[in-house]
């Protein structure tokens, strides 16, 4: 289960950062790892499915906006969190 507030804490860059960047995109990380697990067991649940694919949408634009606004905190947050990354940009 996900733990919100911990997840929160973890990755806030001050104590009132609920809705930041970095803490859209580790809460959607939890919540897609949560669902394909749930997806492993239950082949079938097409419903299911298509939640994993609107939630891989919403936080790759979250990573491209990243991408683009903060690049080194674009690298170390996929590090952090095990995400891969496309092709790197060099700069």
């Amino acid at each position: 289960m996900i733990d919100k507030k911990q997840t929160i804490q973890t990755h806030a860059k001050h104590d009132k950062d609920t809705g930041g960047t970095h803490v859209q995109i580790a809460l959607l990380t939890e919540r897609i790892n949560n669902l394909a697990a749930h997806l492993n067991a239950n082949r079938k649940d097409k419903h299911g499915q298509r939640g994993l694919q609107i939630l891989n949408g919403q936080r790759r634009r979250l990573l491209k906006y990243l991408e683009r606004t903060d690049y080194d905190q674009y690298i170390a947050l996929t590090d952090q969190l095990k995400i891969r990354r496309g092709q790197r940009i060099v700069r």
